[in-house]
């Protein structure tokens, strides 16, 4: 085969791309093998690769590969996530550049729009992920709306809502003012900001006399019902039983007394919201009070906030509090930093909101979960272990799921009203069986389905994917099929910390919930990828490189090396693209030494040289200790570790030694033994970087020898470990080292290799000559002479304590040589003269920081061991 001189990966990776799927090595089925098996987390439906896909995609892959090479049934299950609030967000933004107002369409016409929406983008970044490499099963791509994985959402509701766990209730929620939907605690973020703290008089009812309370949001004075003060606080005895008028609508509401409020905090005095605060809520339960809700769903304000209606909460609080000015009501304004909830998708401040929700109970489904990852005998494990104490503070501390959201793209909640009550409604997996269930609530036979309103509501859309695990292989509505029971539990998940709780938790909640046991073997967490700055990537900044035009400059195999070079189990990546020019040029160096293996003429006549001989004996010692370290590493998660043995062991032993010792000389042909020799431990080193550099690789392993496709790399076998010569390995790393000396000398000396030198051993160390053939080929050698005295006139060096002797008679100018190496040895005497001068200085040393003397000292080493050298190489020139 014509093997092209340079490496082209524009064209290398579509073609091994559907030589791959062409023969379907992707596909798993069950069989009699084991299996190994990864559920992607599915990436938002309209989303496009970013870095953090990128590194995440990359590990997955990584242990899908060396899955298959380890013989196992390798499955990897692609999909995407409907994403309901960014997705909505989405479509409703398109439909208003056309005109269209989302609230003038029915459910099913706005749900037409999102379904074009996603046919028309979803599915882009899989794609995307094919250019990367990824060996998905692409014929189980799976979408959290597809008909089955929604049934299965459904079914899983009434089966917890019979339970009595799924429950409907009126509480206090997250609400997004801009996506105008409830969200979890878990996707409110708390952010440290800096705010106004504004001190307003409210007057007592027939009394010229004031209290004053302190509030944030003055916009949501215009809900207040009543003003709280502790019934131990003596500076407000004289106020206990009276009212206050309320600025600005002067409405009359009631002191009150509760132990709630903190004496010690602002004026002591608290005015109760119960419509816009929690706390407030609470209070306004247990003394009865009104609840005024002066927010629309937009976060504008409605009519009960008077002259200030339609006006945006932030506008309205500007306004407000010039209003309370002008009167006089305003005493002063302070500075204060705070935690404010923020919605994580649209960044909104989040209002507390009181309205119809439904909740899952979460206090007994969490139990097994907590369990699992840490108890005794703890089934799941999490990489790095450091996360286990985030995910004990989430699990230990969790509040009901709220599981609905205001959105239409998504699951609509099977909840079915037959009457205008609150308690109206029936829950079933579809119209026919609520009309039953009614029938039978009711007493009414003659019930029909537009009797029945839905409830409009959706499902939070981790309630559909925290079921992804099992519903991936049907394991929902056909519990004991096939595949679930084969595949089920999945080995390793490959996910963000920032998910942890998210997805991570609940899929554990509900795999012990629905299967009685875990969805994973391990979790293997992410850095987050930032850039050199450690700044996080984001679109804002311009520091998010397009990962596709990475691709296209690197390679996908030169992006992979850079991803997992720079990242860490758990600590945050720094992405530098420096890392996947890395990658590439390490592609190039493997092309490279490829090219000069197939440029030698093989000879089956000739004997294999004994360098040749030793030298692939050290590399099979070598290649066996890597492996064992890279074993270690993949058992810990520690990928970029493994990848870094691997890296080091082709480009410094494979390339930067073993083929310099083997090949031939200029123009002159290789045995055969040796030859056969170098392409099996070529082989060998193929099959294990595989894994990280597919498409390389593969292209290599094809060029080497004619492959039918069951003799694919893709499904080669992983290499056995085999007994290792740690003997071998200490010498040819006691030889390298005289190798070094040999070529520092040359260098310094301006010796060239085509000029063979003399060279003389005093083996104090009583080292074995058996790598003596290697040292002479790679320095050039005359001869190895071992004696027992210096020899005068020559260029020496140490490796331990032998010492080695190169004679420079006719190589160099001896009297310059002595010149150069006395004024050097001057040089350096004196340099020695004024660091000891400082370190004999005791106010220097006692008053300079450690790391200043420490450094002295080093120079003063180094100046000692240079001298020491100088005048040893002077001696050998007198």
């Amino acid at each position: 085969m014509q093997i092209p001189s340079k490496y082209d990966a524009s064209k290398v990776e579509s073609k091994w791309y559907d030589y791959w799927m062409n023969n379907n090595y992707f596909h798993s089925k069950p069989d009699e093998r084991e299996p190994y098996t990864i559920v992607i987390p599915p990436p938002n439906v309209t989303g496009v690769l970013h870095m953090g896909h990128m590194l995440n995609n990359t590990i997955q892959d990584v242990l899908i590969r060396r899955a298959r090479l380890l013989g196992k049934n390798a499955c990897w299950v692609p999909g995407t996530d409907h994403a309901s609030i960014a997705t909505e967000a989405k479509v409703v933004a398109k439909l208003k550049e056309q005109g269209i107002d989302k609230n003038d369409l029915t459910r099913d016409e706005f749900l037409s729009h999102a379904w074009d929406w996603t046919h028309e983008y979803g599915g882009v970044i899989l794609e995307q992920l094919k250019k990367l490499g990824c060996s998905c099963d692409w014929d189980r791509t799976k979408f959290t709306m597809d008909d089955d994985m929604s049934e299965a959402v459904i079914k899983v509701f009434v089966d917890l809502h019979q339970k009595g766990l799924i429950y409907r209730g009126y509480r206090m929620v997250n609400w997004d003012p801009e996506a105008q939907t409830t969200l979890s605690d878990e996707e409110v973020i708390h952010e440290e900001r800096t705010d106004k703290l504004y001190y307003v008089k409210y007057q007592i009812e027939d009394e010229n006399e004031y209290v004053t309370i302190a509030t944030t949001r003055p916009e949501t004075i215009l809900g207040d019902t009543a003003i709280c003060i502790n019934p131990n606080d003596e500076r407000f005895t004289n106020l206990k039983g009276k009212k206050v008028i309320v600025p600005l609508c002067n409405r009359t509401i009631p002191i009150i007394e509760d132990d709630y409020v903190d004496i010690e905090f602002g004026t002591g005095c608290l005015k109760v919201t119960p419509a816009h605060d929690v706390n407030d809520k609470e209070i306004g339960d247990r003394h009865n009070l009104e609840v005024i809700d002066v927010l629309n769903a937009d976060g504008s304000m409605n009519s009960f906030g008077l002259h200030h209606e339609g006006k945006d909460r932030v506008v309205a609080r500007k306004d407000v509090s010039k209003e309370l000015e002008s009167l006089g009501l305003l005493v002063k304004t302070e500075s204060i930093t705070h935690n404010v909830g923020t919605s994580e998708r649209t960044k909104a401040v989040i209002e507390p909101r009181l309205s119809d929700q439904w909740f899952l109970k979460m206090e007994d489904l969490v139990k097994p979960a907590i369990e699992a990852v840490l108890g005794e005998n703890a089934d799941i494990k999490l990489f790095p272990k450091k996360f286990e104490n985030t995910y004990r503070h989430w699990m230990e501390n969790i509040r009901d799921w709220n599981i609905s959201r205001q959105l239409l793209w998504g699951q609509q909640i099977p909840a079915y009203f037959y009457g205008d009550g609150k308690e109206d409604f029936v829950v079933a997996e579809n119209v026919e069986k609520a009309i039953e269930l009614a029938k039978e609530r009711t007493g009414k036979s003659n019930l029909k389905a537009a009797d029945l309103k839905q409830d409009t509501d959706a499902l939070d859309t981790w309630f559909s994917s925290w079921l992804w695990p099992m519903s991936v292989f049907d394991g929902i509505l056909n519990p004991e099929n096939e595949e679930i029971k084969y595949y089920y539990p999945t080995n390793d998940l490959v996910t963000g910390p920032d998910i942890l709780f998210f997805w991570v938790a609940r899929m554990i909640i509900a795999g012990y919930e629905y299967k009685g046991e875990k969805p994973f073997k391990n979790v293997y967490l992410t850095g987050l990828v930032r850039d050199k700055q450690r700044r996080k990537m984001s679109k804002s900044l311009g520091n998010s490189p397009d990962a596709l035009k990475l691709i296209e400059d690197y390679s996908a195999d030169g992006v992979r090396v850079g991803l997992l070079l720079s990242s860490a189990a758990g600590n945050d990546l720094m992405f530098d693209e420096a890392l996947c020019q890395q990658g590439k040029a390490f592609g190039n160096k493997i092309w490279n030494a490829f090219n000069l293996t197939n440029l030698w003429e093989i000879n089956y006549n000739i004997k294999q040289p004994n360098s040749s001989k030793i030298a692939l004996d050290w590399y099979e010692a070598k290649f066996n200790t890597t492996l064992v370290e890279i074993e270690d590493h993949f058992s810990k998660y520690r990928l970029s570790d493994a990848l870094m043995a691997i890296y080091k062991l082709i480009y410094d032993d494979f390339c930067g030694w073993l083929l310099e010792i083997v090949k031939p000389a200029y123009q002159q042909p290789i045995d055969a033994k040796t030859y056969n020799k170098v392409m099996s431990i070529f082989e060998d080193n193929l099959k294990i970087l595989h894994p990280f550099m597919p498409f390389l690789t593969e292209d290599i392993w094809q060029y080497i020898a004619e492959r039918t496709p069951e003799e694919a790399l893709i499904v080669a076998k992983w290499p056995e470990v085999k007994p290792i010569n740690k003997v071998i390995i200490s010498q040819f790393d006691f030889a390298s080292e005289v190798i070094s000396g040999i070529r520092n000398v040359r260098k310094e000396k301006n010796i060239a290799f085509k000029d063979a030198i003399g060279f003389f051993v005093i083996n104090n160390e009583k080292s074995d000559a058996a790598f003596d053939d290697v040292i002479s080929k790679l320095g050039n050698l005359d001869t190895i002479e071992y004696i027992t005295e210096p020899v005068e006139g020559a260029m020496t060096f140490r490796v331990k304590s032998n010492e080695y002797f190169i004679p420079m008679e006719g190589a160099i100018d001896v009297e310059a040589e002595i010149k150069k190496l006395t004024e050097e040895l001057n040089y350096t005497e004196g340099f020695l003269k004024s660091v000891q001068k400082k370190l004999s200085n005791e106010r220097f040393v006692a008053g300079a920081p450690e790391q200043v003397v420490n450094s002295e000292k080093k120079k003063e080493a180094d100046a000692l061991a240079k001298i020491e050298t100088l005048k040893a190489s002077l001696a050998s020139l007198d």
